[in-house]
């Protein structure tokens, strides 16, 4: 098998892992531009805010686990193969070269053992790091079970290390994937964290300090696999942010892979990417907003609402603490209302130093009004021209014990016209 073979192979085998900001999904047809599917590449971003491209790529598809989830499983009849580290080490330079990447993103199948398989990686990023003199981003996949000193190794290699936690809870976990306990995952991800944190404390004392993953970790969720909800997954990322200091935790919605009696029937079924949206934006509350999952959902409430994106639907579920005094509010206070996140909020406060706002002057400084001109004030003034009245909304809400009803009453009083 030559070279490119093994690429086309190994790419696609990659494409189902999403712990990079975009996932291997084919969004345009063959040929057309925009379309990253053949070439296996992947996108993320640099501390500076770049977008960048990566080869997204596996070191093997070869696996002896048997993971129900995983397109790349032992029991699968697909073509299998492998990178040396010098052939991968020789193609990502060669990709580098031809302005084709910047960056390299490296997962594997575990072939024979996750100490042997991670080895193969440590040698493939020391010939790209040491050999060939390659600066550029890398985001390496750390095997869950291998041992401590191969961890600190590749973490000292790449710029960002993770762990795929899978799926959001052991009994998910052992009936899907028997093969992988959970703390064979938490493990590596909870050494992964200290060293991260201990590199730091000595980049403050010592700037010739050795790195370790100065991008931080990150982890995979696979959605819809299994019946977990979403508040027993936001709960999860809420304690993996928390304990492991994860920079930031992504989900996939699950594609039909197999035929197990144990996996939704490929027949019909649909990946719920629309779950996996909501499930992204209420991690964004949880990363920059400044919310607890129990306030997002709960056990009575344990769904995101199809309808409507997560922080517009706390709010209207919420009307005691609406509307919100634009020239008086602090900053945590204006982070709760939609259409004002963290930026737009920074720049409220600073030009009210100045000057009292009004709704122009918000418009200015890039608050979406389509939102949030139904729970805000302006100098005690609502915004003119609501189609809704929000002390009506509010009463309304007030008047309903199930958010979800009510929010299906709004719906037909146009509450966000277009």
């Amino acid at each position: 098998m030559d070279l490119m073979e093994k690429l086309s192979i190994l790419t696609t085998a990659a494409k189902y892992d999403v712990a990079c900001t975009s996932s291997g999904q084919q969004s345009s047809r063959r040929g057309t531009m925009g379309s990253t599917l053949p070439s296996g590449c992947c996108h993320s971003f640099s501390s500076d805010g770049r977008c960048i491209s990566l080869l997204k790529v596996l070191l093997t598809n070869v696996c002896r686990y048997d993971c129900q989830y995983c397109v790349n499983r032992r029991s699968n009849d697909l073509p299998r193969t492998s990178f040396t580290p010098r052939e991968l080490a020789e193609l990502t330079i060669e990709f580098y070269r031809r302005n084709y990447i910047e960056g390299l993103f490296l997962s594997s199948a575990v072939s024979k053992s996750p100490d042997d398989t991670t080895e193969q990686m440590i040698e493939a990023l020391r010939l790209l790091r040491q050999e060939y003199g390659f600066g550029g981003y890398i985001h390496a996949k750390a095997l869950p079970g291998t041992d401590a000193l191969l961890l600190q190794r590749l973490g000292q290699l790449c710029d960002r290390l993770s762990v795929n936690i899978e799926l959001p809870s052991e009994q998910s976990l052992k009936l899907l994937a028997p093969d992988k306990g959970r703390q064979s995952i938490l493990r590596p991800m909870g050494q992964i964290g200290q060293s991260i944190a201990r590199f730091q404390e000595e980049r403050r004392k010592y700037r010739s300090s050795p790195a370790f993953a100065p991008a931080g970790q990150s982890t995979q969720m696979i959605i819809g696999a299994t019946e977990e909800s979403d508040y027993q997954i936001l709960r999860l990322s809420e304690g993996l942010y928390e304990k492991y200091r994860l920079k930031r935790v992504f989900y996939s919605a699950y594609v039909p892979v197999s035929q197990s009696r144990l996996l939704p029937s490929p027949e019909g079924f649909s990946p719920p990417l629309l779950r996996e949206h909501r499930l992204y934006q209420a991690d964004w509350l949880l990363r920059f907003y400044h919310f607890k999952a129990e306030e997002i959902l709960s056990e009575t409430l344990p769904s995101l609402h199809p309808q409507i994106d997560p922080k517009s639907f706390w709010a209207l579920s919420h009307p005691e603490y609406f509307p919100v005094e634009i020239n008086q509010a602090d900053y945590h206070t204006l982070l709760r209302v939609p259409g004002i996140g963290p930026t737009g909020a920074k720049r409220i406060l600073a030009a009210r130093r100045i000057r009292s706002l009004d709704f122009d002057g918000l418009r200015k400084l890039g608050v979406v009004l389509k939102r949030a001109q139904y729970f805000i004030l302006c100098s005690g003034r609502m915004h003119e021209g609501l189609r809704v009245k929000p002390a009506g909304v509010m009463q309304h809400l007030a008047l309903l014990e199930n958010p979800l009803l009510a929010f299906e009453s709004l719906e037909q009083l146009s509450l966000f016209p277009s």
